[in-house]
């Protein structure tokens, strides 16, 4: 009878021709409740938008006859030259994005310019258990079967390509070959392994953070926030440094920058050792994080645990180190929720993350399986940081249109757009992630206040202060005014 009912109420507002106005009504408030909605556009914005929408309905309506040709759909391996042929992207790429704020320092620079600097002297190669090193060495040691890289040079000619290939995980066949997750975070740690022992030699680290920056720089991003395991430096003799030198490393290279680039606002360290460490190594990284916070206040942003969540341990073991931690007054960004699984421990980070004080949420694919977690993510304003590329890489998403930012956007949710590991897939700055969110992720007509807003989110929800932020959002609205004045002259 309640069926019947339900019918009987529903047929009239079809029939009475209110059928059109209330589906125009429903649209109009799902666009109202968008992410960028609240923006309101001048008139050279709207002019500017006008000429973004035209290229990028063009691109989607090719696309939906063609669905097979469609670049975010695609691996992005297979797709980046497409990509970089897009007008969307060519404008994407002059637009002022704002703040980088979820990075991995030891690979954010181009496998070329880490492949570059494999011709430096006493640079030393070893195969131990499967996993390839490099070390400068003035002598090496016996702990493995070294070999100098230049005599690798003059006796095997395919050295070179296999020497480039250990720097990136960017090769078109690899979705063929990776099976399971767990296999393809193998892959993920032997490169960050290949490329820890080249840039952590201290006059290399120094180039190569430098090399970090600039090219952030020249994608018109303003500013950095970067996790670090404070890996340990070293220098040719073989001496070592303490983790607190390597955050005066950073602190040098950025202030360098800083002189070259007066624009370029800074960068800041998210202190972030692996999520396996137990108890005793926990009492070294609070002894860390404090001197740290007192040696250099300025370049902490806070704390983070990184590592593949579902076979590490979940931030529940650490709930009373990370109360410790808070103690000191530092904050929080935890890594949370990259899983596919629901309800597990790494599925559940996620609600630990949000009760734990995390000041923004890395990844957080299952969130949107939890409504009490989306209702307390919106009530305390904690940003979700998305990396659309990394997801894909990783194998959490496969066509990325289907990816979890999609509800977050269509609903309002404060998020911001980052790289995280871009040496990985050969991605320089953010305009890549940034493409593929706007074509992709969000809907058809999300439009340039979209773009908009994530700039701006990337300045409101980073770790700078208020007044920081004030000149931050200052700078970056004058270079934003800039981009629309000259939107019209990109595309030839």
């Amino acid at each position: 009878m309640l069926f019947a009912v339900v019918i009987v109420i529903l047929i009239p507002s079809v029939t009475n021709g209110n059928f059109w106005k209330i589906r125009e009504s429903l649209i109009a408030q799902e666009r109202n409740r968008m992410l960028g909605a609240s923006i309101v556009l001048n008139g050279k914005e709207e002019k500017a938008n006008n000429l973004l929408m035209s290229y990028k309905l063009q691109e989607l309506d090719v696309a939906y006859h063609n669905p097979e040709n469609f670049a975010p759909s695609k691996y992005f391996v297979r797709a980046r030259a497409q990509i970089e042929s897009s007008p969307v992207f060519k404008l994407i790429k002059t637009m002022p994005k704002g703040g980088a704020l979820h990075g991995h320092s030891t690979a954010l620079a181009t496998p070329d310019f880490l492949y570059s600097l494999t011709y430096r002297d006493n640079l030393f190669v070893c195969m131990q258990g499967g996993t390839f090193q490099l070390r400068f060495m003035q002598y090496p040691d016996a702990k493995c079967k070294w070999t100098l890289i230049s005599t690798l040079r003059g006796i095997d000619a395919n050295f070179d390509e296999w020497l480039r290939s250990q720097f990136t995980m960017y090769h078109e066949n690899d979705i063929d070959i990776y099976k399971n997750k767990t296999q393809i975070w193998l892959v993920f740690e032997k490169t960050f392994s290949a490329i820890k022992g080249l840039v952590t030699y201290r006059p290399i680290f120094e180039e190569y953070f430098y090399e970090v920056l600039r090219l952030l720089f020249e994608d018109n991003v303003m500013y950095l926030e970067f996790r670090s395991t404070l890996p340990e430096m070293y220098e040719l003799n073989g001496s070592t440094y303490k983790s607190e030198d390597t955050v005066r490393f950073y602190d040098d290279v950025i202030e360098k920058f800083k002189r070259t680039h007066p624009k370029f606002v800074g960068a800041r360290l998210i202190y972030a050792p692996d999520r396996d460490n137990n108890n005793q190594t926990f009492n070294n990284i609070a002894s860390i994080l404090l001197n740290v916070k007192v040696g250099h206040p300025k370049i902490l942003a806070g704390f983070d645990l990184v590592g593949q969540e579902d076979l590490g341990a979940p931030l529940l073991s650490y709930l009373w180190e990370v109360k410790r931690i808070a103690k000191l007054g530092i904050d929080v960004y935890f890594h949370a929720g990259e899983t596919n699984w629901y309800q597990s421990n790494s599925d559940y980070n996620v609600i630990d993350a949000i009760l734990l004080g995390s000041k923004r949420i890395g990844h957080a694919l299952g969130l949107i399986k939890h409504p009490v977690a989306l209702e307390m993510i919106k009530e305390r304003n904690i940003a979700i940081e998305v990396c659309p590329i990394s997801n894909q890489m990783l194998l959490y998403v496969d066509d990325l249109r289907n990816h979890p930012a999609s509800f977050l956007i269509a609903n309002g949710f404060p998020i911001v757009i980052s790289y995280d590991d871009p040496s990985l897939w050969n991605v320089t700055g953010l305009s890549y992630d940034f493409y593929i969110t706007f074509m992709a992720i969000a809907g058809r007509t999300a439009d340039l206040r979209l773009l908009k807003q994530l700039s701006i989110n990337s300045i409101l929800y980073s770790s700078l202060t208020g007044d920081e932020k004030k000149l931050a959002l200052q700078s970056w609205e004058t270079d934003w005014g800039i981009f629309i004045e000259n939107i019209h002259s990109v595309i030839v």
